[in-house]
């Protein structure tokens, strides 16, 4: 279990360091084994780790690609990423032993169509550094969490509710709040107790622009795969 957390102000106004601070910190019982932090301008990465598979700093985030344009925040497992770095190693060199470098890896090679390639659960964003263009996707089932906020000037997103709320106003959603105190109801839609926060649904990704468009899409459905 990891945390990642990052803001893109669409205003191109710089991020303040003591943010991305604080939204690591009120996450850090995720990751207390080591954290990070990546500033360029107008986006700010921060991470807090669990270490797992490989426990030296080789596995510090964000982590950058080989070539130095994409930067990868991570938090989850990917169970065959042993098989796709077998497939990538006739092209590239790694680093370390971690999992977060295939996926990183992964998505130099094959852009968001990576995600076909894992099996496991998972929440990441990476960042284009030559585009300043982010990509965010969630695994499948939504075993991860990941929650943002967005608006015309700011998208904020995290591993949890709480590291968002410190830098918006907000207000209770009470539809929700209903259906759970009526109906036990809490994953049913992308709302969730907070009406300016929401939850990227299982099985979908987001690409945000620098020019502050944002695309929201399923690349996964269930109902897709099985034959009724």
């Amino acid at each position: 279990m990891c945390g990642i957390s990052g803001i893109i102000d669409f205003e191109n106004k710089d991020i303040r360091l003591e943010d991305i601070n604080q939204m690591m910190s009120l996450m850090k019982h995720r990751g207390p084994d080591d954290e990070g932090v990546f500033i360029e301008k107008n986006i700010g990465f921060g991470f807090v780790r669990l270490s797992i598979i490989d426990l030296t700093d080789k596995g510090h985030q964000p982590m950058f690609s080989n070539d130095g344009r994409y930067a990868i925040i991570y938090n989850g497992e990917v169970y065959n990423y042993l098989e796709i770095r077998r497939e990538l190693e006739k092209k590239y060199t790694f680093s370390s032993k971690t999992d977060t470098e295939v996926v990183l890896t992964a998505f130099q090679e094959w852009g968001k169509d990576c995600l076909n390639k894992f099996n496991g659960m998972f929440a990441f964003a990476i960042l284009d550094l030559k585009t300043s263009n982010v990509f965010i996707a969630r695994d499948r089932y939504g075993i991860k969490p990941l929650f943002y906020y967005y608006d015309k000037n700011k998208l904020i997103f995290a591993s949890e509710i709480k590291s968002i709320l410190p830098l918006i106003e907000n207000e209770p959603n009470y539809n929700i709040i209903y259906d759970y105190l009526m109906f036990n109801r809490t994953d049913h839609s992308e709302n969730t107790f907070f009406k300016n926060i929401k939850r990227l649904n299982p099985g979908s990704l987001m690409e945000i622009s620098n020019k502050g468009n944002l695309i929201i899409k399923k690349w996964y459905d269930l109902n897709d795969k099985i034959n009724l």
